[in-house]
């Protein structure tokens, strides 16, 4: 398997090239070269298939370079019972008749992250050894909230590699910037950005453009790469878990064998509903992608009208992992849906850094309408959502979540399509802890509380547990406390890595 960039003007390269490069060369994202199959007979005999044999089933084909024991090494270290509290790995929680949760928090910072970011350093350093070079990785990341914090997590004093975060200073949960901003680890660095996401992922994109900022990092012993979902290795563990869900469905009896469903997906730069896309290209039955925005509504109205305008606000919300109007997986999406025409994909790339905006031509817009729903959620109707999800079926949801379920309502008065279908929960409740209580027990019950105190409410409440990555979280000492300009996050960069 080789991957190619999105662009064409990068040579194919295999995946443990692609990983460690993170971007291609040529501004492009990689994508494999041919696709993957798996037939519905096997699709069959897969269900309930424990998810660490399964991410190998689903892995290996895309890491041809990579031996079926580095691979399996790689699962096991990442997705062990002592990086993911939950037995399953991955719960499918069943609220009402078709209708189902697929828990992606139960990892080590609770948010669907990491999946992704828990295996990536594992390929990633594998990825050093089989291309050469004497250089340490330095993995730039920009988040709006839970990338972060797993990638941290997931790169502490992993040999070889350096992480730098950028952050939104003003733009994360308390609970979010302080599981940043008290990482532990020899190698990690969290920088706060006086701005908002997009600023921060676009001045980590123009470092990795800068050829004179590449070659003093090369001088100073570094070789850039990303933990950002533009990097393939972190997008595809992602396609996994969707196979885990209907597979254990399937095993449950509650799917019959080649039964369609749909999967509703929270997302903003995205990377997550991307990745059940390829999943249903390799033959998962899905019939609808679900899209759930936020108040910052882009990627709603691009599946709507084929146009992309980031030319609008930015519009802070309760959910702030979805607060994107830059959605960089979406170059992906356009790649496959214009039969891999790289000329065109490189034209609207174009015109989005120039103009911010771009229309697609009516054949793609064509394919992606015909498989992509979309709808979104302001903040009163998240909150809204909160609140009757856990009237309705005695179930919390965060804010990411309670987007899902609200634009899932919105689809079945839109369409009657009663098919089963799985939203995807993207953060624990206990990690918007604010939101949560507000939302259910009303806004006398969060006034003069800190959201530490709220986790202890939360659990007085509902009887569950505070995940172990948030609790006494509070009592950690800071340890990162910088903060700079986007127009500085390139000299920053240089005091890390150059001192």
């Amino acid at each position: 398997m080789l991957y190619v960039s999105t662009r064409g003007k990068t040579e194919p390269v295999p995946s443990a090239q692609a990983i460690k490069m993170g971007i291609a060369p040529d501004g492009g994202l990689f994508v494999p070269d041919r696709s993957v199959q798996i037939t519905a007979k096997q699709l069959a005999k897969m269900a309930g298939t424990p998810y660490r044999q399964l991410a190998q089933t689903i892995l290996e084909p895309f890491l041809s370079d990579f031996s079926a024991e580095e691979v399996r090494t790689c699962v096991a270290h990442a997705y062990s019972s002592v990086t993911f509290a939950a037995p399953a790995v991955a719960p499918v929680i069943r609220l009402g008749d078709g209708l189902y949760v697929l828990e992606l928090w139960h990892g080590p910072t609770c948010a669907f992250k990491d999946f992704a970011l828990q295996i990536l350093p594992q390929l990633l350093s594998r990825a050093v050894a089989k291309t050469g070079g004497r250089e340490k990785i330095a993995v730039l990341v920009a988040t709006s909230g839970d990338t972060g914090k797993a990638a941290l997590e997931g790169f502490k004093d992993v040999a070889g590699t350096s992480i730098i975060v950028f952050y939104p200073a003003e733009g994360v949960s308390a609970v979010q910037k302080l599981q940043m901003v008290t990482q532990e680890g020899g190698n990690v660095h969290v920088i706060g950005v006086q701005g908002n996401f997009d600023q921060a992922q676009s001045g980590v994109k123009e470092i990795f453009g800068d050829k004179a900022m590449r070659e003093e990092a090369g001088r100073c012993g570094y070789r850039f790469s990303s933990a950002n979902s533009i990097n393939w290795g972190r997008l595809l563990p992602q396609i996994v878990y969707y196979f885990f869900a209907y597979l254990d469905l399937l095993a449950r009896g509650e799917l019959a064998a080649g039964e369609e469903i749909n999967f509703v997906v929270p997302t903003g730069n995205f990377g997550n509903i991307l990745a059940a896309f390829y999943a249903r290209q390799m033959g998962l039955p899905v019939h609808r992608l679900i899209l759930a925005a936020n108040r910052n509504n882009v990627l709603t109205e691009f599946i709507r009208t084929g146009v992309y305008d980031r030319n609008r606000p930015f519009y802070k919300t309760i959910s702030p992992s979805m607060d994107i109007l830059i959605s960089s997986n979406l170059e992906r999406l356009l790649f496959a849906c214009t039969g891999r025409d790289a000329e065109k994909v490189a034209a609207w790339m174009t015109e989005l850094r120039e103009k911010g905006r771009y229309r697609v031509d009516g054949a793609t817009h064509a394919k992606i309408s015909a498989l992509f729903w979309s709808a979104s959620a302001d903040d009163n109707e998240t909150m809204a959502a909160i609140r009757d999800t856990y009237q309705q079926y005695n179930y919390l949801i965060d804010p990411h979540t309670a987007v899902g379920m609200h634009v899932y309502n919105r689809y079945l008065q839109a369409t009657r399509d009663f098919r089963k279908t799985i939203i995807a929960s993207t953060a624990s409740p206990f990690k918007f802890n604010q939101s949560v209580v507000q939302a259910i027990w009303g806004a006398e019950a969060v006034r003069q509380k800190s959201e530490f105190e709220l986790l202890d409410f939360l659990t007085r409440e509902t009887g569950l547990s505070i995940p172990p990555g948030l609790r006494d979280l509070n009592k950690k000492p800071v340890r990162h406390t910088r903060t700079v300009r986007p127009e500085d996050m390139s000299r920053a960069v240089r005091d890390i890595l150059c001192g």
